[in-house]
């Protein structure tokens, strides 16, 4: 594994920045390891994915998890605002680092993989594959 460290400053978009960082890089397949900041405004979807929530709120970032496959990623994130109660969801654009987010992220040197079309999910999944060295 590779690691990347990187920190977003305010107002990057945190999805986007993630999603160019691999691209510049070059990064087939990576996996957020660390995630430690907060957040000014946010869009998450909800489960289900029906509903998703916009708000312009302060909140810290307890968690973000998640997978980059050439260049998109899926990614989850929890919040918390400042009595302690959390959100979370589907991390979508628009979601946009308050002071700082310090970030690290692992390349999968050993794995490629891709995203093709799941007719039981209705959804592009990611499948990864081993590498043969």
């Amino acid at each position: 594994m590779i690691e990347h460290c990187l920190r977003l400053k305010r107002g990057a978009d945190i999805k986007k920045s993630i999603e160019n960082y691999c691209k510049d890089q070059k990064i087939d397949t990576a996996i957020v390891l660390c995630a430690v900041g907060c957040v000014l405004k946010y869009h998450i979807r909800l489960a289900k994915a029906i509903d998703s929530i916009e708000n312009e709120e302060q909140m810290e970032i307890i968690a973000l998890i998640g997978t980059i496959s050439k260049g998109k990623a899926h990614l989850h994130i929890g919040l918390s605002d400042d009595k302690g109660k959390m959100i979370g969801g589907h991390l979508k654009e628009g979601t946009l680092v308050d002071t700082t987010l310090e970030l690290v992220l692992g390349e999968l040197e050993g794995y490629k993989s891709e995203r093709l079309f799941d007719e039981e999910t209705g959804y592009d999944e990611i499948v990864f594959v081993k590498r043969d060295f």
